[in-house]
């Protein structure tokens, strides 16, 4: 009796080793033993130069029959290291002894950082690195990839949801850095005039700011202060571009991105031309007595309305608006307006592509907008197509209802619209009579390529061509294509043969 618990005590150490042997034996010890990846090379597009990137997801499969264990994962840091991992929640650049069982799998979670301190010579630069798997003596690899790039950061990258002023004691601030500028939180520019030359590529940090009490709006904000002017000055090679900073594949064309260009009431003399601004809130606000020349650009994929004028000037030539969650043109609160030769095209929304009022609730939260501010509006549009996929694509408001008419003034030349039941309401029973156009009720007509794939290129067969009056100083297109002079085509493009 007295030996009994010394035996079992080396009865449970044999155990033991037994059970250990037995679970070495689970796992696959054949060198032809495979890994499977959901990838073979992971790409991280453009990232900005000490900014990071979003974490990418690399999926490993054991699809044996046995559990497998991986000696070695490992990041080879051929590129300086700037890529970091963690494997199924370890952190690490080299993860050993780590183990998949049968049919199971695991992830691997990857970022990278961009040397902040590269030459200008060097950007856009690629970094390429690999993970090597070592398996049973086996080994496999997933390439890593990413493109970045050096960027002026406005005001610096640590100003997310805050605000920061710009003033130059009414000389010029421009960026003709052959570098990104990246907007974080609100820029706001007074008593100064911003030029943006040609190819400037201007990226805006967004980002949730607030809740839906307090207003919940997009931070990435460019805005120009009463003494502030803007200058735009893109060509067809080298437009100037606004878009948001995530530059992943899978942020192409989501809206919203960033908030707007917003021009400050009073403020005078904005001018852009040849620019794309897209994925943000709202493309352009123009707000209170200010002014806007804008010619040869696209405003698109925003989340609410394209360009917004509310109580303001704004003269539009060879633009194209699209692809917006409200309305592409929104111009309310009265103003004066002159569109020549543009492309106003609302498709798969419950909003018009275009929109006027002349009127201001006073209490915004009153839902009948009982009292109201009225100012005067004045639209003109000229050889130019409003359409979409509604059958209203024009929404006119009256805050006076008709009883002060010459309040409410708009005239539409040579335009191809698509309205239904608005001749049908008081106070627009004339519309007609403001609008020498042709009236296209089908919801797809011959008119453009392919609307579905943001081509508003005029078709073969379209109905807009050969339709406009010549405007004296308008002769060329928004792709620089030569209008014909005795009959051109309506809209921002005139038609060429292929």
């Amino acid at each position: 009796m007295k030996y009994r618990f010394p035996l079992l005590s080396l009865l449970a150490v044999v155990i033991v080793l037994l059970c250990a042997c037995t679970k070495e034996d689970d796992f696959i010890t054949d060198a032809g033993a495979k890994l499977s990846f959901s990838i073979d090379t992971l790409r991280f597009d453009t990232v900005f130069t000490a900014q990071g990137s979003a974490t990418r997801i690399i999926k490993v499969y054991n699809r044996n029959d046995q559990a497998i264990r991986i000696d070695k994962v490992s990041i080879a840091g051929v590129d300086g290291g700037f890529f970091r991992m963690n494997v199924d929640g370890i952190a690490g650049n080299s993860v050993s002894d780590v183990k998949i069982a049968k049919e199971d799998s695991l992830y691997i979670f990857v970022e990278v950082t961009v040397d902040p301190d590269q030459d200008i010579s060097a950007s856009p630069f690629v970094l390429q690195d690999q993970i090597n798997f070592l398996t049973n003596g086996n080994e496999q690899r997933i390439v890593l990839e990413a493109w970045g790039q050096n960027a002026n950061y406005i005001p610096n990258r640590f100003n997310s949801g805050g605000l920061s002023l710009f003033s130059c004691d009414f000389g010029d601030w421009t960026w003709d850095d052959p570098k990104p500028y990246v907007i974080f939180g609100q820029l706001y520019v007074d008593s100064c005039t911003l030029n943006i030359p040609p190819g400037t590529q201007v990226y805006v940090h967004g980002g949730i700011q607030g809740n839906l009490s307090e207003g919940f709006f997009n931070d990435g904000f460019l805005v120009m202060l009463p003494n502030g002017k803007l200058k735009i000055e893109g060509t067809l090679e080298e437009p100037v571009v606004f878009q948001g900073d995530r530059l992943e594949e899978e942020f192409d064309d989501v809206a919203g991105q960033w908030s707007t260009i917003f021009l400050s009431k009073t403020s005078k003399g904005h001018e852009i031309n040849h620019a794309i601004i897209k994925n943000s809130r709202f493309g352009i606000v123009v707000d209170s007595a200010a002014d806007l020349k804008i010619k040869n650009t696209q405003i698109y994929n925003t989340s609410s309305a394209g360009i917004i004028g509310s109580h303001s000037s704004i003269q539009a030539e060879n633009c194209l608006f699209w692809g917006s969650g409200a309305n592409c043109v929104l111009l309310r609160f009265g103003g004066t307006y002159d569109f020549s030769y543009c492309t106003i095209a609302s498709y798969g929304v419950d909003a018009s592509a275009l929109g006027l009022t002349n009127f201001n609730c006073i209490d915004p939260n009153d839902p009948l907008c009982i009292e109201k501010e009225i100012f005067t509006l004045n639209a003109n549009f000229k050889n130019s197509i409003i359409f979409g996929s509604r059958k209203d694509e024009i929404e006119l408001a009256d805050g006076t209802f008709g009883d002060i008419p010459a309040s409410f003034n708009y005239n539409f030349d040579k335009c191809i619209v698509r309205v239904d039941e608005l001749d049908d309401n008081a106070p627009h029973t004339n519309f007609f009579d403001r609008c020498d156009c042709i009236n296209e009720t089908a919801s797809n007509p011959t008119l453009f390529v392919d609307p579905n794939d943001g081509d508003y290129h005029l078709d073969t067969l379209s109905i807009a061509e050969g339709q406009a009056t010549p405007i004296n100083g308008i002769t060329l297109d928004l792709d620089r294509v030569l209008r014909d002079p005795m009959l051109p085509d309506l809209g921002c493009y005139e038609y060429t043969i292929d």
